[in-house]
């Protein structure tokens, strides 16, 4: 009993590859219980070290093989006509031609600050209003005005009269906000999203670290040329000239036509290495339709909008819009 004790503390060299009946009926030997756990475990750590050491020696003879990229429905999708990198030289200038003349070319251009409205439905509830607010806290240039009852076409007009350059109206169902409406003034376009997974900041317990700077700006695998309208859209409704010194980066990540918002600020370390802190909050969109001009329900015209029917438009799990 205690020469099996003392072979396993010297590290298991009297332990080949498997633990044989003699070396386990010799562990059972050991009466104390807790010696007896030492013992099977340094047992078990020296069979692990065997198995690694014939694995590396196997290594060796064999030529490092390259590594494989797993099959999955983002690395598997179909290639769309509308897709910015599938364009030839001739569509590429005519796509570029597109971008300088949309709808948000004057503020790419920089003739104008972007001034945001953010509203609600009626009646709005508390978690809905604080998500109102901190979306005020992240976007430069915005405020959060009740909605007295008006309707979106009013409230169209009267932020075009006063110079606003985009209301976000956020709608609710059973007190969570389902909705995110975003138009753009004073021609549109007009884009309805579907909102989901939305975490506060007080949830986050970030609450009291968003500073005032205005944040940078990323739009991440935005392929379509719908795509690159809804990123543009997005992007339109911050400053173009971020203040670098608030280290505050506002993402909008598309991933399989879910476009997810993440709010961060990044910090660089003594070694060169960037650290990212969460402030929140956190949502998820889907978009809906993207309706030329402003806001009609009746008589607008859609550029894009999903079927009602449920997988109608989803010919193949491999195809995305955005």
């Amino acid at each position: 009993m205690g020469r099996v004790v003392k072979d396993v503390e010297n590290g298991g060299s009297n332990v080949t590859g498997n633990v044989t009946q003699g070396m386990e009926s010799r562990l059972n030997c050991i009466k104390n219980k807790r010696r007896r756990r030492e013992a099977v475990k340094k047992v078990l750590q020296a069979k692990k070290k065997l198995k690694k050491d014939a694995r590396k020696q196997k290594r060796k003879g064999v030529e490092a093989r390259p590594r494989q990229t797993p099959r999955t429905l983002e690395s598997t999708r179909e290639k769309d006509p509308a897709m910015v990198d599938a364009l030839g030289d001739s569509e590429s200038e005519e796509y570029q031609y597109l971008l300088a003349h949309d709808e948000f070319s004057s503020y790419y251009n920089k003739t104008y600050e972007p001034r945001v409205v953010v509203t609600f439905s009626d009646n709005p509830h508390t978690k809905v209003r604080r998500f109102g607010r901190e979306l005020c806290r992240i976007i430069p240039n915005s405020v959060c005005l009740k909605r007295n009852r008006a309707s979106v076409k009013k409230m169209v007009q009267s932020c075009t009269e006063r110079g606003y350059t985009d209301v976000v109206i956020i709608n609710e169902d059973r007190k969570i906000p389902n909705g995110l409406l975003l138009i753009h003034l004073p021609d549109g376009p007009t884009a309805n999203f579907r909102l989901s997974n939305v975490k506060l900041m007080a949830e986050l317990k970030r609450d009291k670290e968003v500073t005032a700077h205005r944040p940078e700006v990323i739009l991440n695998n935005f392929q379509t040329q719908l795509g690159t309208t809804v990123s543009r859209m997005l992007a339109a409704l911050f400053h173009y000239d971020p203040q670098f010194r608030g280290r505050r980066a506002a993402t909008f990540h598309n991933q399989r036509d879910y476009v997810f918002f993440r709010h961060h600020r990044y910090e660089f370390t003594e070694t060169g290495k960037v650290r990212l802190r969460e402030l929140g909050p956190r949502f998820t969109l889907k978009l809906r339709s993207l309706q030329k001009g402003t806001f009609d329900s009746k008589m607008g015209e859609y550029e894009w909008i999903i079927s009602g029917r449920r997988h109608e438009m989803e010919t193949s799990r491999r195809r995305f819009f955005l």
